[in-house]
C-alpha cells in the first residue's frame, strides 16, 4: 500500500480536487534481515555477515512512503520496519517464495490446524530474551488489531508457548500456509515493551528483533537507527541507519544523485536517466498496476460500464509511454515475476457486454508516492474520456486517499499492489482485496462466485493445486471486470557505487540487511 512531480505530457496533470475529510494511511509493502542472502545484493556479491568492520558508517537512506501509522506493525507501516532491518517474525520468504527461518529455526505440522515452532536464540532491542511467552504474546496482539493485519484477514489464530523453546500455533480452520503466512511484517515480534502504550498502539522503537534499532521517530519526516550488536544473526557492517521519507520520486533521485543519501528505493521512471548506470538497481518485482473499479456503487455498480471501461484502456501505451519500457503489460493480478503464473493462467468468463458510457461521470484518483501513478491516471483519464465517459481526476498522496479509497468514495483507483507481499501465499492478496469481506477492497467487489473460488483456493494444500485453483480465482475475479490490471512494475532503487549489501527483493519486504555497508 505516493509521488509528485509534474507530468511529462503537456496536458494538465490535475483539475479541482474534490474535498473529502483527511484519511489515514496503506500499505500495500516487507521482510527480514534474514533474506540478506536469499536476494540479490546491490554489488551483486554476498550481502551477510559482519565482516571485519568494527564500527562501520551510517548509511543515509530515502524511503518512498512516509508514516502514516505511527509506525505500527499492523499496517502499511510494516514494511517500513522490515525494509530497514527493524523487526521480523518467525519465518522469512526466500527467492522462491518458501517459508524459511527468522525466529523460528524450524516447524513441523501436527496436524491439520496445529503447528509448533522452535525459536532460536535471539534477543529483543530492549535487552530481554524471545521468549516462547513473549512470540505468543506479540502475535496475540496481533489478532487483536483492529482493523485486522492484511496476513490475518480471515484467519482465527492462537499462539501458546510450549515449555522453554517452543510455541504451538493453532487455527481456526486448516491453514496449510501458516508459515508462509506468518513470514508477513505485519506479524512482527515485538518486546512487550511495545504494548504498553496509549490507545493500543504499538511503540516499535528499541523493541524490535532485527539488525538494526529505532531510537528516535520525527514525525512523517526521518527516523534514526543504531546497529543492535546483540543481533542474532550477527553484527550489521553498518553503525546505523538515517532514513529520510521523500515522497517526492524527482527530490528522492536528486537526493541520491547530489550525494545527501546512499539508496534511494523506488526511483521513478522519468528520473532512471538522469542517474549514472552504475547506480541503478532494476529490479522484477511481483507489483501489479491495476485500475479498480468501485463495484459496489456509482455508475461502475453496473458490470456493462465495467466493461467499457475495460475495453477502453489500452495497457500497451502505459507499459511504452509512462514506464518507458521499465514494466510489462498488464497479463492479470499476478506478472511475470509470479514465474509460474503464466503457464496456468485461464482465460475469464461471464463478462458482461460493454455499454455506451454516454458521458457518465465518474471520479479516478490514485497517489503520488509513486511518480508514474498519476501519469498512468492521466492515460487513463484520456482514455476513458475518448470512449464517451466524464472525468474528474484526483490525486493525492497515499496517506490522504487511502480513508476514502476503502470508503468507496471514489469511482475508480489507480493502484501499485505487491501480490504477494503479505503472505507469499497467492491466494491472501484475493482474500483481502477482491472477497465480500475483504480487508483491502478498494473494488468494493461482493460477488459469490469470486467468494467460492476463492474460498476453494484457501482450502487448496498441495502447493501445484493451490496455484491452481488461485488461477481459477483469477479468471473469476477479472471476469467480474472490477479491477483491469495495467503493468507489471519493475522497481529500480537507487544505489551509490560506495554501498554494498542493498537488497533487491522481488517482494518489497527487505532493503537494509546485516551486510549493508559503505
Amino acid at each position: 500500500m505516493p509521488h509528485r512531480r509534474p507530468p511529462r505530457s503537456q496536458r494538465p496533470a490535475r483539475r479541482a480536487h474534490r474535498a473529502f475529510p483527511r484519511p489515514r494511511l496503506l500499505a500495500a509493502l516487507l521482510l527480514t534481515p534474514l533474506l540478506s542472502a536469499c536476494f540479490a545484493s546491490g554489488d551483486g556479491g554476498a550481502s551477510g555477515g559482519s565482516g571485519g568492520a568494527e564500527s562501520g558508517t551510517r548509511l543515509r537512506v530515502a524511503l518512498a512512503f512516509p508514516p502514516a501509522e505511527n509506525l505500527s506493525p499492523y499496517g502499511a507501516d510494516a514494511t517500513i520496519l522490515s525494509r530497514l532491518g527493524v523487526t521480523e517474525g518467525l519465518t522469512a520468504l526466500d527467492a522462491n517464495g518458501a517459508a524459511t527461518p527468522a525466529l523460528a529455526r524450524s516447524w513441523r505440522r501436527e496436524n491439520d490446524r496445529t503447528w509448533l515452532f522452535t525459536l532460536r536464540e535471539a534477543a529483543f532491542q530492549d535487552g530481554t530474551e524471545v521468549t516462547p511467552s513473549a512470540v505468543a504474546a506479540a502475535l496475540t496482539h496481533a489478532t487483536r488489531a483492529r482493523p485486522a493485519p492484511a496476513a490475518l484477514a480471515g484467519v482465527t489464530l492462537t499462539a501458546r508457548p510450549e515449555g522453554s523453546h517452543r510455541i504451538r500455533v493453532t487455527t481456526g480452520d486448516s491453514d496449510p500456509v501458516l508459515p508462509l503466512r506468518l513470514s508477513s511484517p505485519s506479524l512482527a515480534v515485538l518486546s512487550a515493551k511495545a504494548y504498553g502504550g496509549k490507545d493500543g498502539r504499538v511503540d516499535p522503537v528499541g523493541t524490535g528483533t532485527g539488525p538494526f534499532a529505532l531510537t528516535e521517530v520525527h514525525g512523517s519526516t526521518s527516523a534514526t537507527l543504531d546497529r543492535f550488536d546483540d543481533y542474532w544473526g550477527g553484527r550489521a557492517q553498518a553503525s546505523g541507519v538515517d532514513a529520510r521519507f521523500i515522497a517526492d520520486g524527482t527530490a528522492r533521485a536528486n537526493a541520491l544523485r547530489t550525494g545527501q543519501v546512499d539508496v534511494a528505493e523506488a526511483v521513478p521512471v522519468a528520473q532512471a536517466a538522469t542517474l549514472d548506470a552504475a547506480t541503478r538497481r532494476e529490479t522484477a518485482t511481483t507489483r501489479t498496476t491495476a485500475l479498480l473499479l468501485n463495484s459496489g456503487s456509482g455508475p461502475f455498480k453496473d458490470p456493462a460500464l465495467r466493461a467499457a471501461a475495460r475495453a477502453a484502456v489500452d495497457t500497451s501505451a502505459l507499459a511504452r509511454g509512462v514506464y518507458e519500457g521499465h514494466a510489462d503489460t498488464g497479463a492479470g493480478i499476478y506478472g511475470p515475476a509470479v514465474t509460474w503464473a503464466e503457464g496456468k493462467r485461464l482465460r475469464p468468463a461471464g463478462r458482461a457486454r460493454a455499454a455506451t458510457p454516454g458521458g457518465a461521470e465518474v471520479t479516478l484518483a490514485t497517489y503520488d508516492n509513486r511518480p508514474e501513478l498519476p501519469e498512468a491516471a492521466q492515460v487513463i483519464e484520456q482514455q476513458l474520456e475518448k470512449a464517451g465517459f466524464q472525468v474528474e481526476l484526483v490525486v493525492r498522496e497515499y496517506s490522504r486517499l487511502e480513508t476514502d479509497a476503502l470508503a468507496g468514495r471514489f469511482d475508480g483507483v489507480v493502484l501499485a499492489r505487491n501480490t504477494l507481499v503479505d503472505t507469499g501465499d497467492p491466494v491472501a492478496v484475493l482474500a483481502s482485496d477482491y472477497t465480500c469481506d475483504g480487508g483491502y477492497n478498494l473494488a468494493r467487489l461482493c460477488d459469490r462466485g469470486v467468494d467460492r473460488a476463492v474460498a476453494k483456493a484457501e482450502g487448496t494444500a498441495d502447493s501445484a493445486g493451490r496455484q491452481d485453483a488461485a488461477m481459477a480465482a483469477e479468471a473469476a475475479v477479472l471476469g467480474t471486470d472490477a479491477v483491469v490490471p495495467l503493468v507489471h512494475q519493475r522497481v529500480i532503487t537507487g544505489v551509490a557505487t560506495s554501498v554494498k549489501g542493498v537488497l533487491l527483493d522481488p517482494y518489497e519486504r527487505v532493503l537494509i540487511g546485516t551486510g549493508t555497508r559503505r
